[in-house]
Formats: C-alpha cells, sequence, structure tokens
C-alpha cells in the first residue's frame, strides 16, 4: 500500500480510504447500502490486512447510525486508522440543527465523538458550504477544536473555488488552523473539479480526497452503451452524481474497458488508479455493498497505469474549457505552472 502526505501536514494516509455510507441503511441511505456492525468488522478486516488507514465518515450517514457502527467496528483498534467525519447537514429539524455556526459544530463534535467512542478525530471536515454563518465564525471554532485536542486536522468538502480560497484567507488573516484536506467528487465521468478545485488544491497544499470515484457506479463496468445491470445505485431514487453528457459517458467506459482487459483488471480498478495519477490528489474514497466489491477496489493500489494508458483516458473524458480558461488557453499558455496544467496539460 502507498501513503501519501495529506497535503501541507505531516499526515500519512492510504491512497485508498474506506468510506461508510453504506453503513447503517437508514433513510435515503438505504439505497446505498445497509452494512451492520458484522459487515463493518470484516470490511475493516479487509482494509486493515490490505494496508489502509483512512477511514471516512459523517455524522449525517443513516441519521447517525454509521458513525455508531463505526465506533463499533473499531473497538479496540482505533489506534490503527485516521479517522475522518463531517459537520453541517441537517442533523434534526430546529433552525440550528445545520450549517456552520459555532453553536451547531460544537454540538455536533461531541455527538460524533460520542457516538464513534473516541476521544479525538484526524480530520474534520465541514461537509458544505453555509453562505449564512460568517467564515470568522466557523474558523474560529474549527481552530478551537484543534486547541481543545478534540480535532488533529480540518477539512473542507463540496465548497466551490471562491468558497475555500475565502475560508483560507480567513484562517490566514487570524492565525487559524488551515484546511489540510479537500474532499471532493471527481471521475471520469466528470472532471468538473479541474477548473477550479484541483488548480486551487494544488497552489494552496490541500491533499485531495476523491469521493464517488467510480461515479455511483457508473464507472465499475456494469453499465454499457449496449446493456444496463438488473441492480445498482443508479436505477433508483438516488440522483448523484447527475449524467450530463452520455455519449462521452459511454465512449469513456469504452476506453476504460479497453484498458482494463490490456492490464488483465477490472474496470473500476482503472478508473480508480487513473484518479491516482492526478495532481494532489491524496487518496480515493471507496464504499461497497458487498465484500467482493470492496476486494475489487482493493486491487487499484496495486495498478500501475502505462503514461500511454493515462493519456488515452485524459482524451476521451476531457471537459471542455469554459471561460476564462480558453482565454487563457489560447493566450498564455507559455507561462502556466503547475496549478494552471492541472486543467490545461493536454494542451500543453
Amino acid at each position: 500500500m502507498e501513503y501519501r502526505q495529506m497535503g501541507n501536514s505531516g499526515l500519512l494516509v492510504s491512497v485508498i480510504a474506506l468510506g461508510t455510507m453504506t453503513f447503517g441503511g437508514k433513510d435515503v441511505f438505504g439505497q446505498v447500502g445497509n452494512t451492520d456492525v458484522a459487515g463493518a468488522r470484516r470490511q475493516i478486516d479487509m482494509c486493515l490486512d490490505a494496508g489502509i488507514n483512512l477511514i471516512d465518515t459523517a455524522n449525517m450517514y443513516s441519521s447517525g447510525a454509521a458513525e455508531e457502527i463505526l465506533g463499533k467496528a473499531l473497538n479496540g483498534r482505533r489506534d490503527r486508522v485516521v479517522l475522518s467525519s463531517k459537520v453541517r447537514l441537517p442533523m434534526g429539524d430546529g433552525p440550528n440543527d445545520e450549517g456552520l455556526s459555532r453553536q451547531h459544530i460544537v454540538n455536533q463534535i461531541e455527538a460524533s465523538l460520542r457516538r464513534l467512542d473516541t476521544d479525538y478525530l484526524d480530520i474534520y471536515h465541514v461537509h458544505q458550504w453555509d453562505g449564512l454563518t460568517p467564515l470568522e465564525e466557523t474558523m474560529q471554532t474549527l481552530d478551537g477544536l484543534v486547541t481543545a485536542g478534540k480535532v488533529r486536522y480540518l477539512g473542507v468538502s463540496n465548497f466551490s473555488g471562491w468558497q475555500l480560497m475565502k475560508a483560507l484567507c480567513v484562517a490566514d488573516a487570524h492565525g487559524y488552523q488551515r484546511f489540510v484536506s479537500n474532499q471532493i467528487y471527481y471521475s471520469l465521468e466528470s472532471r468538473d473539479a479541474e477548473y477550479e478545485l484541483v488548480p486551487l488544491s494544488v497552489d494552496q497544499g490541500l491533499g485531495i480526497l476523491v469521493w464517488s470515484p467510480l461515479a455511483g457506479g457508473l464507472l465499475s463496468g456494469k453499465y454499457r452503451r449496449d446493456r444496463q445491470p438488473e441492480n445498482g445505485r443508479l436505477l433508483t431514487e438516488w440522483s448523484e452524481p447527475p449524467v450530463r453528457d452520455e455519449d462521452r459517458l459511454y465512449d469513456t467506459i469504452d476506453v476504460l474497458v479497453e484498458v482494463a482487459s490490456d492490464h488483465g483488471a477490472s474496470p473500476a480498478q482503472v478508473a480508480l488508479a487513473y484518479l491516482l495519477t492526478k495532481p494532489a490528489v491524496a487518496a480515493v474514497i471507496v464504499g461497497a455493498r458487498k465484500d467482493e466489491q470492496l476486494a475489487d477496489n482493493l486491487g487499484a493500489a496495486e495498478l500501475s497505469l502505462t503514461p500511454e494508458d493515462v493519456d488515452r483516458l485524459d482524451r476521451v473524458s476531457a471537459p471542455g474549457l469554459i471561460y476564462p480558461h480558453w482565454h487563457q488557453a489560447n493566450l498564455v499558455s507559455s507561462r502556466f505552472g503547475e496549478a494552471d496544467l492541472a486543467l490545461h496539460r493536454l494542451a500543453r
């Protein structure tokens, strides 16, 4: 197992991480999975045996049940993992039961620690943007959690480029702890993150954690232009991620299957290994309904793609340049730096 530095921190994480959205199966999350404590223990055993040290969860997964199951499954081996959870989304019906206010963050860190049966989180992610709470309040509160020893590192998820940069500027202006990880949706199905979030992460020293790297199963190999599976998350009411260009998706899957065949690997393994070639990516987060799916995903850590493989996948899945990127590509590409090339490398 390869371990990578989490952004500009001293924390090392495995390139494959275990996601726990499948734990619990309550409410809408039942469409994703319903892993119980026994199943969670099996999956964690598999991950630890493979060298995985990063496990990601969130307070709102199955209304807290995922954290409870994870806490029980980790009993006696908490110190073997880097544990990540999140705060922001609704955890009740009250007006202060969501957001990034001091009130909500402090309430939720205590609840998460209790459910996870631990004294601290290794990484605490803000799960989404809050346009009502001043960033000074959010960043000061998060900084206080690090000072108090309840959190060791801070992360962010699902912010836009300007929102993330503003948060980092507030942290720098006041001497608060910065985010070290940026958890984003990024896959061969949609490389939108390359417009701003990947370059920003390169420039500002954030390690990228990728959620849904298989695009909700679209890149598993079971979805093909000429056939559809009998079951799967995307045949339910679960709508993430949205597919905006089916033709490009199936063109990408065609190349993905060809590359996988060349390596004697699964399409899912190739899709995961591809992301691990991208700038600033520290780890891809995988979750599975079945142990067999998890075992297959773990194999991606041993797969090495050739530059030709990556180039083929790059070209078939390349996002179109939106403004100002096409304008910059036309006029100033001779002075692009590494952050710029996270998007423009093909045009170099």
